[in-house]
């Protein structure tokens, strides 16, 4: 694999959930924040409104703690002005700031502070749809003839025996219970709404609705940012004659379907507008901005993402298939020699464990610590870009909070007659807010996110009075040191950035074992996940005269011992073979 690849083809982004990661910093009150520092002397304090939400200062203000932790590139989720009925992901204004999380002077301190840092900076953009508060969509469901009547995706539909309005076609919502279309009395037409009902689709077939998105782009790109974050991007453009979707279920994802969206997902015309907002970006010192598409599909589709008809798209897109998988050494080789095929170099695999929308990874590991710093090892050391979860690397868990209670409006939708005992059994919450509580800083009242009293959009976790970045920070053994040490060993490692991968494919079941190879230089990752110890060689070939030095590893029981390495369960190896 060459070196002189662009910067995002070996970052490693770390995704921050502005709403939960930290506040402003106390220095913006009016007294300073002394009375506070007085009866909190060693807890630094987030909340200078008191308001209990996250916003832009407050994340400028831990910008060091992702320096300390060597990640590269900052992914803000959604922080536009928005009524907050998806959190964010139902914007209202693409070019300002909600209020609660700062003002657009708060967006370009914290690109520059970041940059000052020596970090990039991406921003998620929600291109599929918007928020029915939109002015946009308020002037566009007024009446058929306005200005912006076209904005958006519109259609007649027909009428039963009895005059009741029916939708044009058996399009399904991704969320797949409710239609995806939503009745206007204004118009006597249906909107398209693909995720909520309260979230319209935008029409991309609009030439004036295309270049105004494009404009907002480059007016970000403007202000330096260094690409963004596509929400799902694989249902910006349907099947323009609005045919059915396939009856079929089917799988997507790891998620079921009650249909094929054969004509609502993965168009032709979607790998299309990939290529139109690359060449956007490209106006911009080309490689140095970058777009990563959550998008869905088999790999044949994904690469069309990336290029397609002679023409370059995304740069890269998500793979999720660890976020849904069980802890298995079987099933992860397999899915990294499936990325390895798919993906090859010079295109990246992009790889996740956690996200703002899925079970925390500790969750679903059963809290045991050991399984983490081996998902760590594996995220840091393959091939690719590895994506962090803000929290991941303390290792936070997922949060219980009751249906009833729920911000997350999925539940309100797809869990209305569920039984709380039943939802809490089950093995992916529906209520994603139990993955986007606060960010915890100390052990200290308010988890270091707000002062003590304050009550938060959602409830810190109990066991933020153990599980935090203070209290991690100073233990060598904890799940945060031993990120930040494969992540210093990644960056001063080109071989672990750029070089290419050998997955051993005759490893014990319970192994994964694949090598590093850059320039001659060879580093070797050897996992073993299972209930035994075992002992393995170290390396896929034939050692010769080459040596083996262990460079970190995850349990002190761990040792190499010539061409072997022992493993007590669930413990990882990165070892320099030379």
């Amino acid at each position: 694999m060459a070196d002189d690849l662009p910067w995002w083809a070996s970052t490693v982004i770390y995704q921050v959930y502005p709403r939960s990661f930290a506040d402003s910093p106390f220095s913006s009150w009016a007294d300073g924040g002394a009375n506070y520092r007085k009866n909190y002397p060693n807890q630094p304090l987030d909340d200078s409104n008191r308001d209990g939400i996250g916003d832009l200062p407050g994340i400028t203000s831990h910008l060091d703690h992702l320096v300390d932790l060597g990640v590269e590139t900052l992914w803000v989720s959604p922080f536009f002005a928005s009524p907050q009925h998806d959190v964010g992901y139902d914007v209202s204004d693409y070019r300002d700031v909600a209020p609660e999380y700062g003002t657009l002077d708060d967006a370009q301190q914290l690109i520059d502070e970041a940059h000052g840092k020596g970090l990039k900076v991406m921003f998620d953009l929600v291109l599929n749809h918007t928020s029915e508060e939109h002015p946009w969509f308020v002037e566009s469901r007024s009446s058929r003839d306005n200005p912006k009547a076209d904005w958006y995706v519109w259609a007649d539909g027909y009428r039963d025996r009895n005059g009741k309005p029916k939708p044009p076609n058996n399009w399904r919502s991704e969320l797949q219970i409710p239609k995806a279309w939503q009745w206007c009395e204004e118009r006597e037409q249906w909107y398209l709404a693909t995720f909520l009902w309260f979230q319209p689709d935008l029409n991309w077939r609009n030439p004036e609705l295309r270049a105004e998105m494009f404009d907002m782009v480059r007016m970000w790109l403007g202000r330096g940012v260094d690409g963004f974050r596509l929400d799902i991007f694989g249902s910006i453009m349907h099947d323009e004659a609005l045919r059915d979707n396939g009856k079929r279920p089917a799988f997507i994802n790891g998620m079921p379907r009650v249909q094929t969206p054969t004509m609502t997902m993965n168009t032709d015309e979607n790998f299309g507008v990939a290529a139109d907002l690359r060449a956007v970006c490209d106006e911009f010192e080309g490689d140095d901005r970058v777009l990563i598409g959550e998008v869905f599909g088999p790999p044949d589709v994904l690469r069309r993402y990336l290029h397609d008809r002679g023409r370059d798209g995304l740069h890269l897109v998500f793979l999720f298939e660890f976020l849904s998988s069980p802890y298995s050494a079987k099933k992860y080789r397999a899915f990294i020699e499936r990325f390895e095929e798919d993906f090859p170099a010079p295109l990246v695999p992009t790889y996740v464990v956690e996200n703002h929308d899925r079970a925390r990874s500790l969750s679903r590991v059963g809290g045991d610590l050991a399984k983490a710093r081996v998902l760590a090892t594996l995220l840091c050391t393959l091939r690719g870009v590895p994506v962090l979860y803000m929290g991941q690397e303390i290792g936070m868990e997922n949060t219980y909070i009751p249906l009833a209670q729920a911000n997350d409006p999925i539940p309100s939708v797809v869990a209305k007659r569920l039984p709380e005992w039943l939802n809490k059994r089950l093995p992916e919450r529906l209520n994603r807010d139990e993955v986007r509580t606060p960010m915890q800083w100390t052990g200290e009242p308010g988890a270091g996110f707000t002062e003590p009293g304050v009550s938060t959009w959602l409830p810190i976790h109990a066991n933020h009075t153990t599980r935090n970045v203070a209290r991690e920070r100073d233990d060598p053994t904890s799940l945060l040191n031993w990120y930040r040490e494969l992540l210093a060993l990644r960056k001063a490692t080109p071989a672990l950035q750029l070089g290419a991968l050998d997955l051993a494919s005759e490893a014990p079941d319970q192994v994964i074992r694949y090598e590093r190879t850059l320039h001659g230089t060879t580093v070797a990752v050897v996992a073993n996940l299972g209930r035994t110890a075992i002992t393995v060689p170290v390396s896929n070939g034939v050692l010769g005269t080459r040596t083996a030095t262990a460079l970190l590893v995850s349990d002190p029981g761990v040792a190499v011992d010539g061409h072997l390495v022992d493993l007590p369960p669930n413990t990882a190896a990165v070892i320099d073979l030379r």
